[in-house]
């Protein structure tokens, strides 16, 4: 696997109808330093608070022996050990799933009573080798430990038993959805769409697994964990113009001489591009909305919006989810953020007068503090790379 590639990770749950929170608990970490990247995902027994205190714990403590590298029998034991057995049914109190993989494709997996992990690779679904482990103390469980170096457009799957058993008992699915319902679904969708991002799929799949349950209604907690190893998706956002004049044609020259798709945030910014590359920017009401600005076209320009009002709304569905029923200009450049790997953020410093208007909303912020809240959302909670870079 060559270093240039990029892991992106995607995730998607849906609790059990009725609760109030999930019982399963996703988890993904980035470590910049070791280049490596680890993914967790755990279901806690039953479902609600209780569920969802098992599965945090396990996912936590998951999370802390495997970044630290211990020895893979001693983390396993001692992982085994501290998770109690339910006296009456005799199973774990939480399960769990773990990918802990590195930029050149080493990639270790370890599994404890979740269904098997799904590896896909040319479109084909590839079985890979296990070691099993079980514990001197409780001769009834084991880990599987699966260890491979991946290739570029391979994908890792993995999911909770509720996907699995989706539909469980109904005429269609008297044993449930199954895994290989489930990875014969995942296929179909990546020869319908080869790219299919990792955040795609993985919502696709929890969708499909709904659809399963009687009137839709998930009998337990839904959770679904998608890696793609593919080539980075780089993107461009320009927003505000320098705060220099002379330095409009140096600004203008980073959209056309950039290596992937680019954006541009704000009236004033989309002008001083249009001008200085000599293009056309013309009104796309396709994108109308009534609380945003309806975007531009732009040749050779993926996406044209308006500025902060934009921003902001970009920044809120970043933190809550986007809102898949629109077509504007927020909606549009929130998917784009979160479908790119590597994001480019060129802010202009030159103060905006109209910004100051004082009846403007109380929560529209600077341009500079909200594309600092939107890349750390992007870094931290999407383990996106990001750069920033004043002008």
């Amino acid at each position: 696997m060559n270093d240039s590639l990029f892991i992106e990770i995607g995730s998607a749950q849906c609790q059990k109808h009725g609760e109030d929170c999930f019982g399963d608990t996703i988890f993904s970490k980035k470590i910049p330093e070791e280049r490596r990247i680890i993914s967790i995902l755990s279901d806690g027994l039953g479902s609600g608070v209780k569920a969802n205190i098992l599965s945090s714990m396990t996912t936590r403590m998951a999370m802390k022996f495997v970044e630290s590298n211990m020895e893979l029998s001693r983390s396993s034991e001692i992982m085994m050990d501290a998770l109690p057995i339910c006296q009456i049914r005799k199973i774990s109190y939480a399960t769990f799933s773990v990918i802990d993989t590195e930029l050149n494709g080493k990639t270790r997996i370890f599994e404890m009573d979740n269904p098997p992990f799904m590896l896909i690779r040319n479109g084909k679904p590839v079985n890979v080798r296990y070691k099993e482990i079980s514990s001197a103390k409780w001769k009834e469980r084991t880990i599987n430990i699966s260890q491979m170096t991946n290739q570029e457009e391979d994908r890792i799957i993995l999911i909770s038993d509720g996907v699995s058993q989706a539909g469980l008992g109904n005429r269609l699915y008297p044993l449930g959805w199954q895994r290989q319902g489930c990875l014969n679904f995942a296929l179909e969708q990546i020869r319908k769409n080869p790219h299919i991002s990792a955040h795609d799929l993985a919502n696709a799949i929890v969708k499909e697994a709904l659809s399963k349950e009687v009137e839709h209604k998930a009998g337990d907690d839904i959770s679904c964990v998608v890696l793609y190893f593919r080539r980075p998706r780089k993107l461009l956002v320009l927003t505000g113009p320098p705060f220099e004049e002379k330095r409009d044609k140096e600004f203008a020259d980073l959209v056309a001489d950039y290596d992937g798709k680019t954006v541009i945030c704000g009236g004033t910014t989309a002008n001083i591009v249009e001008r200085e590359l000599c293009l056309k920017c013309e009104i796309d009401k396709t994108s109308f909305d009534l609380k945003i600005p309806m975007c531009s076209t732009m040749e050779g320009v993926d996406l044209v919006t308006e500025g902060i009002l934009t921003l902001t709304d970009v920044y809120r569905m970043l933190k809550e989810g986007i809102d898949t029923d629109k077509n504007n200009g927020a909606t549009r450049l929130t998917k784009m953020l979160l479908e790119s790997d590597k994001i480019d953020f060129v802010v202009g410093t030159k103060i905006n007068i109209a910004h100051q208007d004082p009846n403007l909303p109380m929560e529209l912020e600077i341009r500079r503090n909200i594309v600092k809240k939107i890349f750390r959302n992007l870094q931290d909670k999407y383990l996106k790379e990001i750069s920033v870079r004043y002008i």
